[in-house]
């Protein structure tokens, strides 16, 4: 943002008066105002040393000032210059400036002299410095012929310049006729007189236009010498075609191409002298020949040399010391050296000096009366001599005056009247220049004035330097004090500066600086007073620097700078790139605070600084932009050294793009047996640019390097030449040798060939050896083309042969293979294993053992034994089927095995076979076994129908596996009053035949928990429950309290054989308070699924609390929308351990027990389950409600006399003496509640809140088995996986082990 700054009227700007600016106020306090009569003072003059253009009008100048206004006249080489006689001169009005016009005629050279102003009035006449007039020169080089200059390889050359004396001296450089500059390095440089100068010259330095330049700035003119031809022979070259035609007189210089210690150029000798005057610029300069190329080095005798006034140039040959004094007089000593030696060169400097002012006499105004004094010092090398005019003439030639007295560089006045104006002049000169000064003594009387404008407004930054102005004049001098405020008192010296020009300094402003000022001036003659305003600003600040910033080539850069200001003044924000304005360029654009650089190039790699002023202050930022970029492909590869087995490769680093390279990497490529595919080589470090390359025999290489750094690779460098390594004997046999048969009379011997790059020379062939292990026989030998297996036929079945495979070529064999054993073709096993006998464990598991066969009779590699089984028959008669055979598979030479997961009360077969890597022998004979009785599973299902007032009837189907012969069943049931307390228990056996049962003389409208389970001679099944409530007759049972339920109450039952048809209609009995059972939690890797039993009144509130286990952190809180049983926790974290607990809100404030459950580790991706995604889980709760809300209405429409019977939860209630056993070690199983998946039959329904779980077999074949290669240890444990074909069973219950969920949910609906 740019801000146009606009300042208070009549206000300054105190930061904008630099310290010479107050100097001069200091000086100019003596001033008198134009208004006041005064001497004249000279305020504009030519330079003493005049050189003007001959093609243009001579202008010389002079101008001064006084009252009355000055006359002007001049003298010509020291006698008066008559303007009026010279039409080509005139003076310019109300000036002393003279114009020579002398473009149309007349000649430049005819107005050379020294020239001299005076300007005269009343009070006196000043005189200007003598200006000496020379017109500028620029002459031509004299013609002149050079002959070409030959000269031997290594010798040194200087190549003259000598250009024409101009005026000024011209500017020399080198270049050729294209006007292109010479390069020029330590061995070529320039001298300071022109000459061109070569420490040893190469072939290289070999051209036709060597052209020296003279450019003269004055006239804007170059003039050009004539181009010298130089031709550089080697000692070879001159021995083949020169030396016999030239004689050695003919070349420059005579002596060969040798290395040598160095010789100095220039300057001769051992010592030389150099003088040079005060504050100039010290150059002094040492060139030397040598071979090598010798290197300068320069010293001070007995002093060092000033740092900060040193500097070197054209290649530390020459040593510059800048505003040179007489402390830099001395010895200074300059040092060529090379490997073979050194010489040195001693200069003696001596600084003299022209004179220069200590004190230079000021104008002096006096009253009169007064005394006063003019004093002229100054010094110089040598001592310069003081003289003294008054009115241009000297002061012994002019006339006296009583009240001065002259003392040497001193004039005394006393009792000055007003005929004591005088302008007086002070020259101080030497050998070497001279000084004139002016200096005017004027007797006024005058009243004080004050000469700063009234009413002045100033505003300063807090915190720094207010100058208040309140220059004055008066005669005498006037006094001055400074007041703030309308009644403040006088400003004192404690807190305040005063200068002798009237200005008050406030050193530190602070806020309570700002106010008015008044200064007030006094004198002898009167008094005078002015008020200056204060204002005190905030200083602007940059409160957010831009960043450094390292970006790759191409991107976007932003860099933000964030200005505070004081409010009342306007800021102005500049942003600049290496201190100079911005490219002109799209790609940068200024948003607000920011800088933005798109499509950064390596242009933009400068520092960027941004600049915020006001019209009081200025502050600036800058940051670095580094653009990096991937390195420039290395360039100029160089095979050296080239050996038969590696060669050096030599290359040139690209531009690193301001990201230092790491490493180089080499490749290459065999274009003889892999063209055009790129291999890697090796890998050297960033600072090496070369590297020895191991080489392999008989590979056609050529070679390219790629460079790195941080940002990546550089594209590949350009391709190496070609290098054809000779030919050799294989270095390495194929791998991965293999013998094994693919019939049983055969041997297949296969291997990896070797690549075209390891076969070391042309025509490779692999020889082919083999013999029987156990034999005598000799080494079988075959030698084949370059391919990878070969078939040995007629060999015996399955015997073991030593096998070898070596390489060879053209030129020989590779070295003595490895051997390796390999074994001719298997077949079938011939015999099956023997004794095969069965251990029934219990009835599930069975053991089986068997005596190996004889290692020959496998004919092959032993993978094994693997066993046949399968179902004939039920034992109980009831489910007769054939199941397909199961296989299990135990690996190596295995005497028994375990097979797990049977079924009880079963009839089996097994046989067992071995098995080679051809397949499977013989089976052994079939042996049967039996499995023992256990215990059914429950029930298929277990409902109530026919409620009445007094009756119950249940009805249910006998298990699904039966695992036995049913012996009976047994039932068990208790009221449940309106606190869900239970009552007795009441135990009834039931013949296992029956499938239904009437309850008879039950309490009416009260809620009873069954319990039902079958039983074999092995034990009790698992059980089922169910519970159900009688009806209420409301006109019947008012008044009437139901009979109770006890031991003197007989029950009366009968048998149904069939099923009814109607369909029960069962309603929860809702506790008066909300109680939260079975928090179950299913979790996956992120989320988790909560699942929990409500009982209690409708629309309460629940809501899920969880948090990590064992942490002190609060619990996390999330409401369940409507009346869902399941809420899903998302975002965990993956195997982390939670605490889970399921609330009602209200005012019981019921909250259930915890549960802890575990998140599973992160997986790199996993399946999504339907059931656990949103929009099923919405779905199906819609079809559920939808369905309840129908259910509702039907039992509303039948049961309108308000009799309902009610249907509840009852895992509270499960009856702890009727847990099932676990069949093998008598331990009590988990009880479980199952009637989620009970199926409908006959129109009964389940409960949507029950599961009726049949109980299964521990000893299941997915714990166990891998199918077909499932395995066994040793002792009979199983370690592999069964997979045998199995009959699909039926439905039964809650045998998944997947969480509760959703879909499991609604399966209790339908």
């Amino acid at each position: 943002m740019r801000l146009k700054i606009m300042p208070l009227k009549k206000s300054f700007s105190v930061h904008r008066v630099p310290l010479i600016l107050f100097l001069c106020q200091v000086m100019s306090a003596l001033e008198v105002p134009l208004d006041l009569v005064q001497p004249p003072t000279i305020t504009r003059q030519s330079p003493k040393d005049y050189i003007i253009d001959p093609r243009e009008n001579i202008e010389i100048q002079c101008e001064a000032k006084g009252k009355p206004p000055p006359s002007f006249s001049w003298t010509r080489n020291g006698t008066h210059f008559d303007i009026d006689k010279d039409p080509l001169v005139k003076m310019l009005p109300n000036s002393g400036t003279l114009v020579i016009s002398i473009t149309i005629e007349g000649k430049a050279e005819s107005y050379e002299g020294v020239y001299q102003c005076t300007a005269r009035n009343e009070r006196g006449a000043a005189i200007s410095n003598n200006i000496v007039i020379r017109p500028s020169r620029s002459p031509l080089w004299t013609k002149e012929k050079l002959e070409q200059i030959t000269i031997l390889k290594g010798q040194s050359l200087v190549l003259p310049c000598r250009p024409p004396l101009g005026l000024p001296p011209p500017i020399i450089f080198w270049m050729d006729n294209s006007f292109q500059r010479l390069p020029q390095s330590e061995r070529v440089s320039q001298g300071l007189n022109g000459d061109l100068y070569f420490s040893n010259v190469l072939p290289e330095d070999t051209r036709e236009d060597y052209v020296c330049y003279a450019r003269f700035n004055h006239t804007q003119t170059i003039q050009q010498k004539q181009p010298i031809s130089v031709k550089v022979h080697s000692m070879d070259e001159l021995n083949d075609t020169i030396t016999a035609n030239l004689s050695d007189s003919e070349f420059y210089g005579a002596k060969s191409y040798i290395e040598r210690p160095p010789k100095l150029l220039t300057p001769e000798g051992r010592t030389s002298h150099k003088e040079e005057l005060r504050e100039n610029v010290l150059s002094l300069e040492c060139i030397a020949e040598g071979l090598p190329t010798p290197s300068i080095n320069w010293t001070k005798e007995d002093g060092e040399l000033p740092i900060n006034r040193t500097s070197y140039t054209n290649f530390r040959k020459t040593l510059n010391i800048n505003h040179v004094s007489e402390a830099d007089s001395g010895k200074y000593k300059c040092t060529a050296r090379n490997p073979l030696g050194f010489v040195e060169h001693t200069i003696s400097v001596t600084v003299k000096a022209a004179p220069y002012w200590i004190t230079a006499p000021k104008n002096l105004v006096l009253s009169p009366g007064e005394d006063g004094t003019l004093i002229c010092r100054a010094n110089g090398n040598p001592k310069p001599k003081i003289s003294w005019l008054t009115n241009g003439v000297p002061i012994e030639m002019a006339p006296d005056d009583p009240s001065r007295k002259i003392d040497g560089d001193t004039i005394l006045f006393s009792d000055v009247q007003e005929s004591s104006s005088a302008v007086y002049q002070c020259n101080a000169s030497n050998e070497y220049g001279y000084l004139l000064a002016n200096a005017f003594v004027n007797v006024l009387a005058e009243p004080p004035r004050i000469l700063t404008e009234a009413n002045l407004h100033y505003q300063v930054i807090t915190d720094r330097p207010a100058m208040l102005d309140c220059a004055f004049f008066g005669s005498p001098i006037p006094t001055i004090k400074w007041f703030k405020g309308t009644k403040g008192s006088v400003l004192q010296e404690n807190t305040y500066i005063f200068h002798d020009n009237g200005t008050l300094e406030i050193p530190v402003a602070q806020k309570d600086s700002a106010g008015t000022y008044t200064c007030v001036v006094r004198n002898k003659l009167g008094m005078a007073k002015n008020d200056v305003h204060l204002e005190i600003k905030e200083p602007t600040r940059i409160i957010k620097h831009p960043e450094y910033k390292v970006v790759q080539r191409g991107g976007k850069v932003s860099f933000e700078c964030k200005v505070k200001h004081d409010p009342t003044l306007i800021a102005t924000l500049t942003w600049l790139k290496d201190n100079g304005e911005l490219p002109n360029d799209g790609r940068f654009s200024i948003d607000n605070d920011h800088l933005v650089i798109m499509n950064i190039s390596d242009e933009d790699d400068a520092t960027y600084t941004c600049v915020a002023n006001t019209s009081l202050d200025i502050v600036s930022a800058s940051a670095v932009l580094r653009v990096v970029d991937r390195p420039n492909p290395p360039f100029d590869l160089e095979l050296t050294s080239l050996l038969e087995r590696s060669v050096q490769l030599s290359w040139i680093p690209g531009d690193e793009n301001n990201s230092p390279i790491t490493d180089f990497i080499i490749e290459y490529e065999d274009s003889l047996h892999e063209p055009g595919i790129w291999h890697h080589h090796s890998d050297v470090p960033g600072t090496q640019t070369t590297a020895e390359l191991k080489l392999s025999p008989y590979v056609k290489y050529s070679f390219r390097v790629i460079a790195v750094n941080s940002i990546g690779r550089s594209l590949p460098s350009e391709v190496s030449e070609y290098y054809m390594t000779k030919a050799a004997e294989p270095e390495e046999n194929p791998t991965a040798v293999e013998g094994i048969g693919s019939e049983p009379d055969n041997l297949v011997i296969t291997w990896q060939p070797l690549k075209g790059f390891d076969s070391n020379g042309p025509g490779l062939q692999y020889k082919v050896s083999w013999r029987q292990k156990d034999g005598d026989d000799e080494w079988t030998s075959v030698v084949v083309a370059n391919v990878s297996k070969y078939i040995v036929s007629g060999t015996p079945t399955f015997v073991p042969y030593l096998v070898k495979v070596q390489a060879l070529n053209d030129v020989g064999f590779a070295p003595e293979p490895v051997i390796i054993i390999g074994h001719s073709g298997e077949d079938l096993p011939m015999v099956a294993p023997s004794n095969v006998h069965v251990n029934v464990v219990n009835s599930t598991l069975a053991e089986v053992h068997w005596e190996p066969v004889p290692p020959k009779s496998i004919r092959g590699h032993l993978k094994g034994y693997r066993i046949y089984y399968w179902k004939v028959k039920n034992s109980s008669k009831r489910n007769k089927r054939h199941v397909e055979k199961k296989i299990l598979t135990f690996n190596g030479n295995k005497t028994h095995g375990m097979l797990p997961g049977l079924e009880p009360f079963s009839h089996y077969m097994l046989n067992v076979r071995v098995v080679n890597g051809k397949g499977e022998g013989p089976a052994s004979v079939d042996q049967v076994f039996n499995t023992p009785e256990g215990v059914p599973s429950a029930p298929l299902f277990l409902k109530i129908v026919n409620p009445t007032l007094d009756s119950l009837t249940l009805e249910w189907d006998p298990p699904s596996h039966p695992n036995g012969i049913l012996t009976a069943y047994t039932l068990k049931f208790q009221p449940i009053n309106s606190t869900h307390e239970l009552g007795p228990l009441v135990d009834i056996k039931i013949p296992a035949n029956m499938t239904s049962l009437i309850l008879r003389n039950l309490s009416y409208s009260t809620r009873y928990k069954f319990y039902f389970y079958a039983q074999t001679s092995a034990g009790s099944g698992s059980q089922i429950t169910e519970e159900a409530v009688t009806t209420v007759d409301e006109g019947k049972m008012a008044g009437v309290h139901p009979p109770a339920v006890g031991a003197d109450k007989e029950i009366h039952f009968a048998t149904s054989p069939a099923m009814h048809t109607s369909r029960p209609t069962f309603y929860k009995v809702q506790p008066v308070n909300p109680r939260i059972r079975n928090v179950t939690a299913a979790a996956a890797e992120t989320y988790a699924n909560i699942s929990w039993e409500y009982e209690g009144p409708d629309h309460v509130h629940i809501y899920v609390e969880y948090g990590v286990a064992g942490s002190k952190e609060e619990w996390r809180k999330e409401i369940v929308n409507g009346s869902r049983s399941f809420f899903g926790l998302k975002g965990l974290l993956p195997g982390t351990s939670y605490k889970v607990r399921v609330g009602a809100e209200g005012d019981s404030g019921f909250v259930s027990s915890e549960d802890v459950f575990e998140t599973g580790p992160a997986m790199a991706s996993r399946q999504v389950d339907i059931a656990t995604q949103g929009w099923f889980i919405g779905l199906m709760c819609a079809v559920a409600l939808l369905i309840l809300i129908l259910l509702i209405v039907c039992f509303i429409r039948r049961n309108k006399g308000g009799k309902y019977p009610v249907k509840e939860k009852e895992d509270a209630h499960a009856d702890p003496e009727i847990q099932p056993m676990k069949e093998d070690d008598g331990t009590f199983g988990e009880y479980s509640d199952a009637e989620d998946h009970k199926p409908s039959k006959k129109g009964s329904r389940t409960p949507s809140d029950r599961t009726v779980k049949k109980e299964d077999s521990d000893d299941s074949l997915v714990d166990y088995g891998e199918g077909v290669n499932g395995q066994f240890n040793e002792d009979g444990s199983f370690i592999g996986q069964y997979s045998g074909k199995k009959e699909k069973e039926p439905a039964e219950g809650n045998e998944s082990s997947e969480a509760p969920s959703p879909v499991n949910a609604m399966n209790s609906f339908v």
